[in-house]
């Protein structure tokens, strides 16, 4: 139940969020240098995915890098530098065994606290929240930092017309705290779910680039990602009329329309930032927020409904209502722009 605590009995703690940072890696990607060795014009790209450019990490650049500077800016968002746990949601961790987690929290000094990775692809902040929250609620910790971080880039084959252009790399993060239901910033219920039977439309193998099956996917997407939204709204006590700001996972502009249409939501309480940073995987809607943020497009108050379908297939939904908090944003100083390649 998630209605008010009746004959004394003080209601659950719940999981605020007070802290939110992105990190941009630093290689600009246009489509012009993408199209040139697909074989295929800069309007293909766009008219397809809704993507102008993206941003890509170096060769020097680890996902823990990328998460490093997320997390640092997160912590300076929450104005603390201690945390309980760590959770970091990533399909790209470092190495197949440590987990990345821990070498994070190490470089941001933060002590033997438990730190651990979740791998539920583009689909991993809404995963790695409902741990958050039962990680509160139980009383473990105070705060938790979750870190959303993907490098998908080099794992992407760049002759693959169906994904070459779409992903791009980047991380973000959230300080988690302890606090009260009601509140501005108070993670509403989590709608998870996942469906191993069509775990092949999106793979990657061993040793291997990507493949996914493109139009079996947007249909998946859709759906989930539609149903997910209903539900964790319905939890939350809302219908789809009472929300200000709809988040979906940017995984590419016509699946965002296509779930916004079957919500019936207009193109105001939509939020789409992948023109200019491609699909960043599991750090995909905490950009989008960030952006939107700054933007003016999202202000405290708003109620706010997110959603997330990945590999796996996983898919996942939660609410809350927006807090003021002020969002930080670490940007390389100099981007680097690759030269155009016809």
């Amino acid at each position: 139940m998630t209605g008010p605590a009746t004959h004394g009995v003080p209601r659950a703690p719940a999981a605020v969020l007070c802290g939110l940072g992105t990190a941009q890696a630093e290689l600009v990607v246009s489509n012009a240098e993408i199209a040139g060795r697909l074989g295929v014009t800069e309007d293909w790209i766009s008219t397809r995915t809704g993507i102008i450019e993206r941003r890509r990490a170096g060769a020097g650049t680890s996902t823990a890098d990328l998460a490093v500077r997320a997390a640092t800016a997160a912590l300076t968002s929450a104005r603390t530098r201690t945390v309980d746990v760590v959770i970091l949601a990533t399909a790209t961790s470092d190495h197949r065994t440590p987990a990345t987690a821990p070498a994070v929290a190490a470089r941001l000094g933060l002590g033997s606290i438990p730190a651990f990775d979740i791998a539920a692809a583009c689909t991993g902040l809404p995963y790695a929240l409902q741990v958050a929250k039962g990680i509160v609620a139980d009383g473990a910790a105070q705060q938790v930092l979750v870190i959303t971080v993907d490098r998908m880039s080099h794992l992407t084959d760049p002759d693959d017309r169906t994904t070459a252009a779409l992903f791009g790399d980047g991380a973000a993060a959230v300080v988690i705290r302890r606090g009260q239901r009601g509140e501005p910033g108070a993670v509403g219920p989590v709608i998870l779910g996942a469906d191993g039977r069509h775990a092949d439309a999106v793979v990657i193998p061993h040793g291997q680039f990507m493949r996914m099956r493109g139009r079996e996917l947007f249909q998946h997407a859709v759906t989930r990602m539609s149903q997910a939204a209903e539900e964790a709204a319905a939890a939350a006590g809302w219908s789809i009329g009472d929300v200000d700001r709809f988040v979906p996972h940017q995984a590419n502009a016509r699946i965002t329309e296509a779930v916004a249409r079957r919500l019936h939501l207009d193109g105001t309480q939509v939020l789409n930032n992948i023109a200019h940073l491609g699909n960043t995987s599991a750090a995909s809607i905490l950009f989008a927020l960030a952006q939107a943020a700054a933007d003016g497009q999202l202000r405290p108050g708003h109620r706010v409904l997110l959603a997330a379908f990945g590999a796996g297939l996983t898919w996942g939904a939660t609410t809350l209502t927006w807090p003021d908090v002020p969002c930080v944003a670490d940007r390389p100083d100099r981007p680097h722009r690759l030269e155009t390649t016809r």
